[in-house]
């Protein structure tokens, strides 16, 4: 035998031993790192050969479609969706999807969530998520009733309540009630905005910013309006909530404010 098996020369010998890219459909919600910038997001669109991602910051980025991206530290190639949608690996939270499990008995901790509205949306988000680490989300009617509430709950190592307040603010009669509560084994945290709509990024409904609605005008009948829809009864604002919720596909349509807040929560209420 010669001093070599084979020819070191021979065709393909630059690419021996390295990796190679797996083809991988772009889809909304893809988590995916870019790894020369070392940015992470996920994906929010895709045209014109870019996919632009989006971190959990809000932060958004362009790149070619194609190669050069890492799912998992492992290299894949980015291409268009076939007609068949591929499965999807991620919750609409942005939490890798795993194998099947059977039910889980629930915790005996608990998240509260004031509003109707922001339940709902907690659920389409973050439901999978809850459901895997066995949470029961409950309904807070209003912030007058918490301290009632967390008498009744009797919170304790092991049986915390987590709660999400609306409009929790500097001075407001929320903080006031929030300021009150002492117990350790109890979290509440809030969002900045007037109504949990407005958590929605505006771009999800076709706006390029929330409009500025008068304080003497209902906040919710001035938005349908500037969405251009009826506005004159609790009928045409619900089905303008259904319309603006089905929009939602993702974390990644929301500001980052939100989710942070319930992830904040879900973490409190299953460890301790």
């Amino acid at each position: 035998m010669g001093r070599y098996e084979s020819d070191v020369l021979a065709r393909g010998w630059q690419h021996a031993d390295k990796p190679v890219s797996v083809e991988v459909p772009v889809q909304v919600g893809l988590v995916i790192e870019e790894p020369t910038s070392g940015f992470v997001g996920a994906i929010t669109r895709w045209e014109n050969g870019l996919v632009v991602l989006e971190d959990r910051r809000g932060a958004k980025r362009s790149f070619p479609m194609g190669p050069g991206f890492w799912i998992d530290g492992k290299p894949v190639a980015l291409v268009h969706p076939s007609r068949k949608p591929a499965r999807p690996t991620h919750t609409a939270s942005g939490s890798r999807i795993g194998e099947a499990e059977p039910a889980k008995v629930a915790r005996a901790s608990r998240i509260y969530v004031e509003g109707r509205h922001d339940a709902e949306l907690v659920e389409k988000i973050w439901g999978a998520d809850l459901r895997h680490v066995g949470v029961v989300v409950e309904y807070l009617g209003g912030i007058d009733d918490l301290p009632a509430i967390v008498a009744d709950f009797a919170p304790e190592p092991g049986r915390r309540l987590g709660v999400l307040v609306d409009h929790l603010v500097d001075g407001s009669k929320e903080s006031r009630i929030v300021a009150a509560l002492s117990d350790e084994n109890v979290l509440v945290v809030g969002h900045p905005f007037i109504d949990i709509w407005s958590a929605i990024k505006p771009e999800v409904a076709g706006l390029k910013a929330w409009p500025a609605i008068p304080k003497n005008q209902d906040w919710k009948s001035g938005i349908s309006a500037a969405l251009g829809r009826p506005a004159r009864t609790q009928s045409n604002i619900a089905d303008t909530w259904k319309w603006l919720l089905s929009r939602v596909k993702s974390w990644t349509d929301l500001d980052p404010t939100l989710p942070q807040a319930v992830e904040r929560l879900i973490d409190f209420v299953t460890t301790g």
